[in-house]
């Protein structure tokens, strides 16, 4: 792929798109932005809060902690660290300059505050409307689709800011019907890896340092250490204990940084943890690393397009997948052994479900991985799934295809029941 076609640009803008920095589990994370961006609209703390939002954000949000927080979860705590501490101007870093008073004056804050949350079914499954009081006054902010997608802005009723909110788009999103996984292949072979470096080298940076933390911590169920134990040498249960523990302490109130994937930490995560600890463990240089990085980041998204940002369908499929693509260019596969191997890890993993952001998230991401191991290792055995098996289609992307379709329509009850599951009492 030349650096003049067309595609070549539209695959850097994905990239810079989707990997960015995020501190802490996405979806309170953009409560909070909402939170934040409705105070200084608003001038003054806010005396009450009403928050709507769509039943995924709310499946998402529900168990996970907030961080910076001192420990609290759920959609009220996220929007009184934004009202509190968060600053609109850093996006998905909103929480990143709390000081420890501002944290004490948090918890206060939700003592004294009232804070209404109301299920919002409008149609769109990521849906965020913050409306904050003061006296007369009010300040409304409602972020729709994706979590920095901010459409409407008001005060005191008056418009300040309106974009048009279309049927489950990504609007202001480069299009993403040119990703293929040939064209990934392609553009990752004859990439100018200055091109990708500073988003790259990003995301290995604060991944890993994430993921060690997991494994030096004690963080939620502890899955990263659980996998490692008495496997610290062999490659393959390294690369599924390092992504699980970035996802123990991300899940659980680690206070450092992600770089997400598609709207998700974990997805993030899971994409480039495995890649970056096989690379290092086996001895590629930084380039070949990159190399792999755009190939499983790119598969990832791939997949994650015809499934939506929110869904039944658990995201560390996908990711896992994408690990696994980018494990066979390393090991110098290129659309052949990429595509068999992606065909054939979500034909094992397509049936895990999303039941929202808590701390199990890093088992299902040990899972996902694993399936990617063994959908590459497939290939290398001279094995495959082929078309008419279950969901597999003939052709890896007619497969990716249907994976789309059975997640963003077919499980729409499952979604559904799941939320209401999650809604009754515990």
């Amino acid at each position: 792929m030349k650096k003049t076609d067309p595609c070549y640009a539209n695959y850097i803008r994905i990239l810079k798109e989707e990997l960015r920095p995020a501190m802490g589990c996405t979806e309170p994370i953009a409560i909070a932005y909402a939170a934040a961006k409705a105070r200084s609209v608003l001038g003054a703390l806010p005396e009450r809060l009403l928050i709507e939002v769509s039943g995924n954000i709310i499946k998402n949000v529900k168990s996970v902690v907030v961080p910076h927080t001192g420990g609290l979860r759920g959609i009220p705590a996220a929007a009184a660290a934004g009202v509190v501490a968060g600053k609109a101007d850093a996006e998905l870093e909103v929480l990143s300059r709390v000081t420890e008073t501002e944290i004490n004056q948090m918890a206060a804050y939700l003592e004294r505050t009232p804070i209404e949350v109301r299920h919002a079914d409008t149609g769109h499954v990521f849906d965020i409307m913050l409306t904050a009081y003061r006296g007369a006054d009010s300040a409304f902010t409602r972020i729709v689709d994706y979590h920095t997608n901010l459409v409407t802005v008001k005060r005191n009723g008056e418009l300040l800011l309106e974009k048009e909110v279309t049927a489950q788009r990504d609007e202001g999103l480069t299009d993403r019907s040119c990703l293929s996984i040939e064209g990934i292949v392609d553009f990752a072979e004859s990439v100018d890896p200055a091109d990708v470096e500073e988003v790259l080298g990003r995301q290995i940076s604060y991944n890993m340092a994430i993921a060690a933390e997991g494994l030096r911590g004690n963080y939620g169920a502890n899955i990263g250490r659980t996998v490692l134990r008495g496997r610290e040498y062999d490659i393959n249960y390294k690369m599924r204990a390092w992504a699980a523990a970035a996802s123990d302490a991300r899940m659980n109130g680690c206070e450092l940084p992600v770089v997400i994937n598609s709207g998700s930490g974990n997805q993030g995560i899971t994409a480039s943890v495995p890649v970056i600890v096989y690379a290092r463990d086996q001895g590629f240089n930084h380039e070949e690393l990159l190399r792999a990085l755009c190939v499983s980041n790119l598969v990832t998204t791939h997949l994650k397009t015809g499934i939506g940002r929110l869904s039944a369908y658990c995201g560390a499929v996908s990711a896992g997948a994408g690990a696994g693509a980018g494990l066979a260019y390393l090991k110098g596969g290129r659309f052949k052994m990429i595509a068999h191997t992606v065909v054939n890890a979500v034909a094992v993993t397509s049936g895990i479900i999303c039941d929202g952001a808590k701390a199990s998230c890093a088992a299902k991401i040990a899972a996902a991985v694993d399936a990617g191991l063994l959908g590459l290792a497939m290939y290398e055995d001279g094995n495959q799934f082929f078309g008419g098996d279950g969901i597999v289609k003939k052709g890896v992307e007619n497969t990716i295809a249907t994976v789309g379709k059975l997640a963003r329509l077919g499980m729409e009850q499952t979604d559904r029941e799941i939320i209401e599951l999650m809604m009754e009492n515990s």
